[in-house]
């Protein structure tokens, strides 16, 4: 797993008075949860910008006071005007202590679908998994080498461990091959040119026999 280390002070006092003291720092307010403690502290936005404009899921490293939290993202909250980030809480991992996560899903393979003109349409991003800190993973796979136009894959389909709980509904459709309009469009008219063409034939038949 990718971790991205961050280098925090720690927060003597919270409140709102003391959090609106630390933006005007230019520094986020962070909370650390999930072990013995909570850890109050902050660091420069900058500083987080590897782990939240991302779509890839990594682990957090934040050492406050010399002691260093191994942590996931749990939540952020970003000012509703200027996009800055406000707040940020993490979870700390606690060895053999189940957590939930959310997984970005991969696919593997090509869909015979696409090779034929269709089009994969990701209908699901990330899948919630229970599991434990030794068992994270940075992505989820499905196989799609099967995937023929108008089918999909589905949750219950996603490659997991013995280890791993999915919590995400198993029907949900991850991705399907759809088959575009123009391609609709021409079977379409292949079918129509096809029964004018049988149609067309019976009529000859017809008239030949009445002669």
């Amino acid at each position: 797993m990718e971790s991205v280390v961050i280098s925090a002070n720690a927060r003597p006092t919270t409140g709102k008075k003391a959090t609106k003291a630390t933006r005007r720092e230019g520094l986020v307010p962070c909370v650390i949860y999930g072990g013995d403690k909570v850890i109050h502290c902050s660091s420069r936005a900058l500083d987080f910008r590897d782990l939240v404009y991302t779509p890839a899921f990594k682990l957090a490293e934040i050492t406050v006071d010399g002691a260093t939290y191994k942590c996931i993202l749990k939540d952020i909250i970003f000012h509703p005007v200027t996009d800055e980030i406000e707040h940020m809480d993490f979870l700390q991992l606690v060895d053999g202590k189940p957590l939930k996560v959310m997984i970005p899903i991969r696919f593997k393979g090509i869909a015979p679908g696409v090779k034929t003109g269709g089009r994969l349409n990701q209908k699901v991003r990330k899948v919630k998994i229970k599991t434990t800190p030794d068992s994270l993973v940075p992505e989820l796979f499905v196989d799609i080498s099967e995937l023929q136009l108008n089918e999909s894959v589905r949750v219950r389909d996603i490659e997991v461990t013995d280890k791993m709980e999915v919590m995400t509904s198993m029907s949900i459709p991850v991705a399907s091959v759809e088959t575009p309009r123009a391609l609709r469009s021409a079977a379409a008219e292949a079918e129509e040119e096809g029964t004018d063409a049988v149609e067309g034939a019976a009529e000859a038949a017809e008239g030949a026999a009445a002669e």
